[in-house]
């Protein structure tokens, strides 16, 4: 190996360590009880430290240090990263200069995690975190994460390593880690990305991702920080003149007030007003606000579940039979509903896929208040179709809200009052006796195996009703029963899903939202899919090495079972059905992975596979009170389709 130091090294003046030989450390490693903890077993001692006698290669500031000034200033709490050597300046800046505080370096086993963490983070914190990615190939890694936060409209601050320039890159890695655009990765699933040449261009580009990544429509902004912008030390004469801009944050773009008064006034003409709401909530006052609305005009919501927009045993919820309060509307009221032409309109799934308008109101009038116009992007056909609405407002739904509430205020007669008033009441009546109907399926299949997924969410939920708990995984492949049986009662409950439906989002993603209530002491529980899981089990270490509490539920019903279904769909269709064949592709047995043994090598309590739904109760104890004394804990529950 060439003892050649590069002048992008590590800072001078760390001191090395007495070096300790390989042999001399599995001497030790063999001389610990067979029993011991994974943890307690000592670290393989490091072979490569700069030793005393390295010359100084760097005195004072660095560019590094300058952009952890950066990152503090815009109260950065931490920053996810699977290390690299791109950014191996930046890495040492924030453990050293800037003591692993504001922001903590949280260490991950792959880019997606860290993003995908990022993503998580902010949809309980309301504020970003940012992850850390390596030149080009832990960008490329990192993209699904992107993806999924993009198409949720969620903002992270996503920072890529670079060297800039061929003269100074080594050979074999650097060049096949650096590109000339490295954000042409991503550019697609962005929202604003840069590449500054300058410390001070850095330093503005920050600040102006920040205000933009958290403007509404939100969404994830990429910072190439350059490998020799970080590593040199700053020249005295520029380190005067460098200047963090100071950041303002704007208010939330809202719907232009004549036309919100015009949809107050097509509100309170209907006869019938249904609310439509999806990616609405954007603070935690979001739906006390669409409540107050609902509230005023006498409207049931029907919920799209993307974000916790209502409570779900509110009786103004009508979200479990949303089909017929659509039928019945004479008036929708769409706030960032993502797929309005969806509302009134299906593909079925049949050779051609005609279209077939759902049956509506002939005289339906359809109000849509909304970001989904105000960032679109050519490629990636997250938008949906086109949709034609009465009166479409472009402004963020939750900073309209206000004003639509006003102006409901300003037209409504004592008439309009009385009609509403009494309307609200006839349409919470409808929704009293759902949830005894919901307990009834979930009686009928109580002692089934594979465990049913109405008991596995009713057992869970024994466990959690009287704590402050919070679940952020999507619930579509447990058939929504959580929405059906629990009582969803605060805006912090639940976070909607994953944006672009990319699996392997709620394994990290759940991480993330564990970071932040960890800070709120609240407990986190969260149900993955065995498929989900599978992605990124290396999720599982970050949450025992930094001790973040967090329950995971794995639903294991050895399949990717979604597609399994597909598969039935087009064997039906072609009437080649084959029971045979029918899991080949699909099925993850034969082996069967065994999640609690998984866990267990990362460092997890973790119990399973739990096959007989009698041992449910036990196991969720048991694990819940690890979660409770601040560690994670892992359950792998057999279970059934959906």
């Amino acid at each position: 190996m060439s003892k050649k130091i590069k002048r992008r090294q590590f800072l001078a003046g760390l001191a090395a360590a007495p070096a300790v030989s390989v042999a001399a450390s599995a001497t030790k490693a063999m001389a610990q009880p067979a029993a011991q903890p994974a943890s307690s077993v000592p670290p393989i001692p490091m072979t490569d430290r700069p030793t005393n006698d390295m010359p100084p290669q760097t005195i004072g500031k660095t560019g590094s240090d300058f952009m952890v000034d950066i990152l503090k200033s815009l109260d950065i709490q931490y920053i996810a990263s699977c290390p690299g050597s791109t950014f191996r300046g930046l890495h040492e800046s924030i453990i050293n200069y800037g003591d692993n505080k504001s922001p903590e370096f949280i260490t991950t086993l792959h880019e997606d995690t860290a993003a995908a963490m990022c993503h998580g983070y902010y949809k309980v914190a309301k504020k970003p975190m940012a992850c850390m990615v390596h030149g080009t190939v832990g960008l490329q890694h990192a993209s699904m994460a992107i993806y999924n936060a993009f198409a949720d409209r969620v903002p992270m601050l996503v920072l890529s390593g670079n060297i800039g320039n061929p003269a100074t890159r080594q050979v074999y890695i650097e060049w096949n880690h650096s590109a000339q655009d490295q954000a042409a990765t991503v550019r697609d699933i962005t929202k604003w990305d840069d590449q500054p040449a300058s410390l001070q261009g850095f330093a503005e580009s920050m600040v102006r991702a920040y205000d933009l990544m958290t403007t509404a429509p939100m969404a994830p902004v990429l910072i190439t920080a350059d490998g020799d912008l970080q590593e040199d030390p700053i020249p005295p004469d520029i380190e005067k003149k460098l200047h963090i801009p100071k950041l303002k944050m704007r208010s939330q773009p809202s719907g232009d007030v004549m036309a919100v008064r015009e949809a107050a006034k097509m509100l309170l003409a209907a006869e019938n007003p249904v609310i439509y709401t999806n990616r609405y909530a954007r603070t935690e006052n979001g739906p006390a606000l669409l409540l107050q609305v609902a509230e005023m005009i006498g409207a049931p919501v029907v919920d799209g579940h993307m974000r916790m927009n209502i409570s779900n045993r509110h009786p103004l919820n009508h979200s479990q039979r949303s089909e017929a309060t659509l039928q019945q509307a004479d008036c929708i009221l769409a706030l960032e509903p993502i797929f309005l032409w969806g509302l009134n309109n299906y593909v079925p799934d049949l050779v051609t896929r005609p279209n077939d308008p759902r049956r509506r109101n002939p005289n339906l009038k359809l109000i849509h208040i909304g970001t989904e116009s105000m960032m679109t992007k050519a490629n990636y056909q997250d938008f949906q179709r086109y949709a034609e609405a009465d009166l479409s407002i472009p402004g963020d739904a939750e900073a309209t809200m206000p004003l639509l509430i006003e102006a409901l205020k300003t037209q409504m007669s004592a008439a309009d009052k009385a009609r509403c008033d009494g309307r609200c009441a006839k349409v919470k009546e409808l929704t009293a006796k759902q949830l005894e109907q919901f307990r009834e399926r979930v009686a009928f299949e109580w002692d089934a195996k594979p465990i049913s997924s109405g008991r596995l969410v009713m057992e869970l939920w024994d466990q959690i009703k009287n704590e402050d708990w919070m679940m952020p995984t999507e619930t579509q492949f447990l058939s929504d029963w959580p929405y059906r049986l629990w009582d969803i009662d605060k805006p912090y409950r639940t976070m909607g899903g994953s944006g672009a439906q990319g699996i392997g989002y709620n394994t990290p993603a759940a991480l993330g939202a564990a970071l932040a209530n960890k800070d709120k002491g609240r407990l986190t529980v969260a149900m993955v899919g065995d498929g989900d899981f599978n992605m990124a089990p290396g999720v599982l270490w970050t949450a025992a090495h930094h001790k973040i509490p967090i329950l995971y539920i794995v639903h294991n019903n050895r399949a990717y079972h979604q597609e399994v279904m597909m598969i039935l769909r087009m064997a039906s269709r072609r009437q080649r059905v084959n029971h045979k064949n029918v899991y080949v592709g699909t099925l993850i047995d034969n082996p069967a992975p065994d999640y609690a043994k998984i866990a267990q090598g990362y460092g997890l309590f973790a119990e399973g596979p739990i096959t007989d739904p009698k041992d449910l109760a036990g196991a969720m104890r048991r694990a819940m009170d690890v979660v409770k004394r601040g560690e994670p804990a892992l359950l792998d529950v057999v279970s059934d389709g959906r």
